[in-house]
């Protein structure tokens, strides 16, 4: 089981958790919800993304590999 944790908001951020929740009628919960859910999927886009960098690129063959049977 996980240990609970502790959750700290800026008054402005609960004003607005506060005020989409009447805007848009959904409850606080669901807008968090929904707001980490676009959070976490940015963060591995962008994981992945960084990762083919790492790796050199689109391709991990080296040079000659790369370069093998191609006619110029």
């Amino acid at each position: 089981m996980q240990e609970p944790f502790n959750l700290e908001l800026k008054q402005s951020t609960v004003e607005n958790l506060d005020y989409f929740s009447k805007l848009l009628n959904k409850d606080v919960n669901t807008i968090l919800e929904e707001a980490l859910g676009h959070y976490f999927q940015a963060q591995r886009d962008k994981l992945n993304n960084d990762s083919l960098f790492d790796e050199g690129g689109a391709t991990n063959l080296d040079f000659d590999e790369f370069w093998d049977d191609v006619d110029l």
